[in-house]
């Protein structure tokens, strides 16, 4: 809460510093040039307060290393120049100053929105290839714990080996090889069962998942 409250003072310091220059040393009334420069620079810093808040946590994603913070915190800066000179010329004439804002804006927002973009894309990859890494981890480690169970040695041998292919086994996975993968996970789900008394070849079962971990390192390969 403290972390929080140092956040909004924080915010509001650059606010109410503007603010009080801009109604005490300006010459009312302003025309509306100087109040769209006006709105405009609050709409750059409004960006900086809410970009950080646009991204998923895990994401990195960014334009030549630059963040969406950094990214942000350019448009301002080149905003708040712009419309400080607009506000101190007081044109009549709203034609340029909105124009030039405008663009600026519109530069900004098709970077960030590009970075924004690539962000969710990269968030997703990462999902996606954490996820395939937990799978084959998952299979290796139920492996492991049949191993650790079992007392027959050839078994045991049978299963060392099994554990070794899903262990050194590709971690990316393909819509291609999705349904191997389920045939695996469900063999194994039969193994814990032949395993432990309640019927079943175990090693038919054994081999059949190492000849499914096998297929779909070939079609992996291959593509």
């Amino acid at each position: 809460m403290k972390k929080v409250i140092l956040w909004v003072l924080l915010i509001l310091v650059f606010l109410i510093v503007f603010n009080t220059i801009f109604f005490l040393v300006g010459i009312l009334p302003h025309p509306l040039s100087v109040w769209l420069s006006y709105g405009f620079i609050h709409l750059a810093y409004l960006m900086v307060i809410l970009t950080p808040l646009l991204t998923r946590k895990s994401s990195s994603a960014s334009i030549f290393g630059a963040s969406i913070f950094t990214i942000s915190m350019i448009y301002f800066a080149i905003e708040f120049v712009a419309g400080l000179v607009f506000i101190l010329l007081r044109r009549s004439v709203i034609t340029i100053p909105l124009i030039v804002q405008v663009v600026l804006f519109g530069v900004y927002a098709i970077i960030l929105l590009s970075v924004l973009i690539a962000n969710e894309n990269t968030a997703d990859a990462v999902a996606r290839h954490e996820q395939e890494v937990f799978f084959l981890k998952d299979l290796s480690s139920q492996v492991k714990l049949l191993y650790d169970q079992t007392e027959d040695k050839e078994t045991k041998r049978s299963l060392e080996r099994l554990y070794d292919l899903l262990h050194s086994s590709p971690t990316k996975s393909t819509p291609v090889v999705r349904q191997i993968e389920q045939e695996m996970a469900a063999r194994i789900d039969h193994l814990k069962d032949a395993i432990r008394g309640k019927g079943g070849n175990v090693s038919g079962l054994i081999s059949d998942i190492a000849y499914l971990a096998e297929k779909r390192n070939s079609i992996l390969k291959k593509q």
